[in-house]
């Protein structure tokens, strides 16, 4: 009765692995569902790698909480 238990639990927890969905679109070619997937210094910055890290940079400043702060 044991043996038998051991194998219907290893079954089932195969099958519970298996109807897993895939919940992310498949990458084809640089796109999700035909929509093109622009790294963001792309779409906001056109192509320029240092603005795009100066932005961030001034926003990761902007967030300093030390600086809101008086001693």
């Amino acid at each position: 009765m044991k043996r038998i238990s051991i194998i219907a639990f290893a079954l089932l927890s195969l099958t519970a692995c298996s109807l897993e969905v895939e919940q992310h679109p498949a990458w084809i070619d640089g796109e999700y569902n035909n929509k093109k997937d622009d790294l963001p210094q792309r779409a906001y910055f056109h192509n320029d790698r240092l603005a795009w890290n100066a932005a961030i940079n001034n926003r990761n400043h902007l967030q300093n909480e030390y600086l809101r702060t008086k001693d």
